[in-house]
């Protein structure tokens, strides 16, 4: 009896045979994680079947992008749907920073310069108009002079506030049941953003407020309130009576993926769910009652077989009346999204797996040559070049791989079984870097053109792994092992010039780890990983084609938040054990880091580690704010130690600000001021 004979025979009874679940676990681990429609995915993008896909070079329409990874826009619906047919399966990776899905009112994170720690110029000479303060705090933000939504917005008048509050029913006589079982009367939230009087602090008082909440923009006297529905603009010259002057609601299907204020403009970044059946045109937000549409021939495709599932948007909106300046659109996916802004470009960033077939194809041909026959590699090599969905693909692979195990020995099994997991092992860790791919899409803040389009191996953490330095963008991003090798996580930063072209990269920091915090500062870079102790690596960036890592310190616990202090020492906020861990480093001699100082919280968890909104840094007195699990947290870094100054205890310590020396911590349900020439509370402020 032929072989193939054997196989066809074997196929009619495959599902009555008996597979190993370890076996199963071997061989379709790989293919699983790379590829195969996860719930989430299914959910997401149900209506489409796709396929694999081969760029076509006759299609019309402008051709942006490095070469490797290029972007072209469509002609028609039907080249939409076509696009969508023949693409490879997406994987949806494990959100570790991914933005899809409704903003929510705090801790929303978003992705050069040292950020702005105050506003204005506040020197001996200038002269203090009575009764209004000449230092004001800003959101810390990653880059000066580009403002992010957060919670909190403050001027010299007043302090905007957009947090879920609470009221009580004192009134039970209606409400019987909501007495809880400790005699107290139930609360229930209030969602509001409250306008309050700010300055000077003894006279605080709320003045107005806003039934919409989420996070906030301010620009002179138009404030924008990004909720999860849409982006709202008021009038708040008269901060007694806030107006409405402008809406923008989002249209179906479209999420907040985040926002920029820079200048007298917004710079708002959506996605919204792909339709296989109506791809183009679609309507990501709604002015003046009416969906903008976004015709086909304005909506860009990576050329490269890549999955996609979303389009992006990105608008300019004047954010005095709302008007919209220019808006861009292009397909990815809408896993894992990063944004991070410079004064000249906007970098939107997306993490996809490569096509799992395709994958598997390698791994027979490079590492389990020897485990199978002649007529399985060539069932699979045809399998790779047919022009069937991804989904038909996989299921021909698994029946392909049963029908191999069902044709040999209880004996012959265990050895396939072992033999299997070595060459995954050995397959992972040589290509460990090809598994999940980061796509780059850099669009012109000026005109909000596709400037260039690029990719690199791996994911970003957050936006600060990016940061556009003399015309280049570095970047740092982790590639790790799916865990049914022994190959662990790799660790890389990567130089890419205009085009967004690779041109230097320093590779294997922290073999084993992930990376948990990064931070680039001129020519410096700075990147913490984590296992079981603390790499603080520093790099020599100053020669774009050649980095270099310079220096690196272990040290118990990790970093999640690495903020500059001075030019030669970087503040880092984390873990160690079960507290919460701040850590001085002395970088001025980038050959070798030290830890000057260290202060080891009894909190378990901080907010900054979450949100670098929450951090506030105050030069003039040479402190920092933070917030943590009990209350907040006011440290001294002069001379460099760090010190205890100040706490306010209090679980609901949410951000800080400071109006000339007065910080205003403010939580939830209060607002408490206090005189920073010698921390006493000048006024406690309940909501």
């Amino acid at each position: 009896m032929s072989e193939e004979t054997a196989q066809t025979n074997i196929s009619q009874k495959r599902h009555f045979q008996f597979i190993k679940p370890n076996m199963v676990k071997l061989i379709f681990g790989l293919a699983l994680i790379l590829g195969i429609f996860t719930i989430s995915y299914l959910f997401l993008n149900k209506d489409t079947d796709q396929k694999k896909h081969s760029p076509d070079p006759f299609r019309p329409g402008k051709l942006v992008g490095s070469g490797e990874f290029e972007m072209k826009n469509f002609s028609s619906s039907e080249e939409f749907k076509d696009y969508l047919s023949k693409q490879p399966t997406s994987g949806y990776y494990g959100g570790m920073m991914g933005l899809n899905g409704a903003l929510l009112v705090e801790d929303m994170v978003d992705a050069s310069v040292v950020p702005s720690l105050a506003k204005g110029d506040f020197s001996e000479g200038v002269k203090r108009e009575s009764g209004v303060p000449q230092r004001v705090s800003e959101t810390n933000v990653q880059v000066s002079g580009i403002d992010e939504p957060d919670i909190v917005k403050v001027d010299k008048e007043s302090l905007f506030l957009s947090t879920n509050d609470y009221y009580y029913y004192r009134d039970v006589v209606d409400f019987p049941s909501i007495e809880d079982n400790i005699g107290e009367i139930a609360r229930f939230p209030k969602s509001e953003t409250k306008i309050i009087k700010a300055f000077p602090p003894e006279e605080m008082e709320k003045i107005g407020g806003l039934d919409k909440v989420g996070n906030l923009l301010l620009s002179g006297d138009v404030l924008a309130v990004l909720t999860a529905n849409g982006i709202y603009g008021y009038d708040v010259s008269d901060r007694s009576s806030p107006k409405q002057i402008w809406e923008i609601p989002y249209g179906d299907r479209t999420n907040y993926v985040s926002a920029r204020l820079y200048g007298n403009e917004i710079f708002l970044i959506l996605n919204t769910r792909v339709s296989m059946e109506n791809p183009c045109p679609y309507y990501p937000v709604k002015i003046g009652g009416e969906g903008l549409a976004i015709d086909c021939s304005d909506i860009y495709y990576p050329t490269t077989p890549v999955s996609t599932n979303t389009t992006y948007t990105v608008m300019k909106i004047d954010i005095s009346d709302g008007v919209t300046k220019g808006n861009t659109s292009f397909l990815g996916d809408s896993s894992s999204s990063v944004v991070y802004m410079s004064k000249d470009n906007i970098y939107l960033t997306y993490s996809y797996y490569e096509d799992m077939v395709n994958m598997f194809t390698k791994f027979i041909f490079e590492e389990g040559a020897n485990l199978f026959s002649e007529f399985v590699k060539d069932k699979v090599v045809k399998l790779s070049s047919y022009d069937i969905s991804s989904r038909a693909k996989n299921e021909e692979l698994n029946a392909i791989m049963e029908d191999y195990f069902a044709s040999v020995s209880v004996d012959e099994q265990m050895k396939v079984e072992n033999e299997l997991e070595n060459a995954f092992a050995r397959f992972e860790e040589n290509h460990i870097r090809e598994f999940t791919t980061t796509g780059i899409v850099k669009v012109s803040v000026s005109n909000l053109d596709i400037a260039s389009t690029g990719k690199v191996p791996g994911h970003p953490l957050n936006q600060f792994s990016l940061d556009e330095y003399k015309g280049n963008l570095r970047i740092a991003t982790n590639s790790g092992s799916f865990g049914f090798g022994s190959a662990g996580d790799v660790n890389d930063v990567y130089v890419l010039n205009d085009k967004l072209k690779i041109i230097g990269n320093v590779l294997d920091l922290g073999k084993d780890e992930r990376i948990y915090s990064a931070r680039f500062l001129g020519d410096r870079g700075y990147v913490v990983t984590f296992r079981e102790t603390d790499p603080f690596y520093v790099l020599d960036l100053s020669n774009p084609n050649n980095p270099q890592m310079k220096g690196e310190l272990k040290i118990p616990g990790y970093s999640s938040y690495l903020h500059p202090v001075s030019d030669n020492l970087i503040l880092g906020i984390g873990r160690e054990g079960s507290n919460v861990k701040l850590s001085l480093f002395d970088v001025s001699d980038a050959s070798n880091p030290t830890e000057k100082d260290k202060y080891l919280l009894k909190d378990y968890w901080d907010k900054v580690s979450q949100n670098h909104h929450a951090f506030l840094m105050d030069p003039d007195h040479k402190v920092f704010f933070m917030p943590g699990g009990d209350g907040g947290y006011i440290f001294s870094y002069e001379g460099d130690r760090l010190g205890l100054t100040r706490t306010v205890k209090d679980t609901n310590v949410e951000r800080a600000v400071y109006l000339d020396d007065y910080m205003y911590i403010i939580g939830k349900e209060g607002i408490t001021v206090l005189n920073e020439k010698n921390w006493e509370e000048v006024k406690d402020f309940r909501f």
